[in-house]
């Protein structure tokens, strides 16, 4: 069964200008994904898709591949990570490679462990009846207890029917952690939604998820870097 990494990293970040190379904690950020996918034994390939020249250097120092850049069309603010995906793996298809299973894994996800791309492979590996399987986390609040900010500037709950309801007794939710999607090719080139009942979760603990979004979140996930590096958990 072979298997590929593709790693999206366009370089037109607005919130975070550069983003994906961005120096963090004293690498790259790309850094940490392509560190994994090399280390982690399970590709035969790892594919940096970017439209950006100094991102394709960065990624080819690192040593990823880049075999094509990807066209300015699919790397603005409203393409979707399932059509970045179905364009590196027709990229590649062009030149005669043909894999099983392709793990779209996100430039800006210092957490991931080599293990955890391991652990999700095999979770999907063993379920032939499923077509992807991607990270989540749970949220340290009970989603039911939401609350909103309404036109008055007062304070009232997002779902008014869980207000009396104990939190022992509300069911857990989870969120995409962001990290890594793996899927079956034909599922990918079918174009199917990676949020669905043919998708499954493999659960991290809170301390190992982090969006990076905004300097906000940048900051919060260096403090949270520097925490694990010093207990020895990264």
């Amino acid at each position: 069964m072979s298997k590929v990494a593709i790693i999206p990293a366009r370089g037109g970040s607005k919130r975070i200008p550069r983003k994906n190379i961005r120096p963090f904690q004293g690498q790259p950020m790309i850094a940490y994904s392509i560190r994994a996918a090399l280390t982690c034994g399970l590709f035969e390939r790892v594919v940096v898709s970017t439209d950006d020249g100094e991102i394709a250097e960065v990624a080819l120092a690192l040593g990823a591949e880049v075999p094509f850049l990807r066209p300015a069309s699919l790397a603005d603010d409203h393409t979707g990570t399932v059509e970045v995906i179905q364009h590196a793996l027709r990229e590649l298809a062009a030149a005669g490679y043909h894999p099983d299973y392709a793990c779209c894994l996100y430039a800006t996800a210092p957490f991931v462990l080599p293990e955890k791309l391991c652990e999700g492979f095999e979770l999907l590996a063993s379920r032939p009846d499923k077509d992807f399987a991607f990270t989540v986390s749970d949220y340290a609040a009970p989603v039911q207890r939401a609350l909103r900010v309404n036109a008055d500037g007062g304070v009232e709950s997002l779902y008014p029917e869980y207000q009396q309801t104990r939190s022992q007794d509300l069911e857990r939710a989870y969120h995409d952690a962001g990290q890594f999607y793996w899927g079956r090719a034909a599922a990918w080139a079918e174009g199917k939604v990676l949020h669905g009942s043919h998708s499954l979760p493999l659960v991290l603990p809170r301390y190992l998820v982090q969006d990076i979004d905004s300097p906000e979140d940048w900051h919060r996930a260096e403090l949270m870097y520097a925490s694990l590096l010093l207990e020895g958990d990264i």
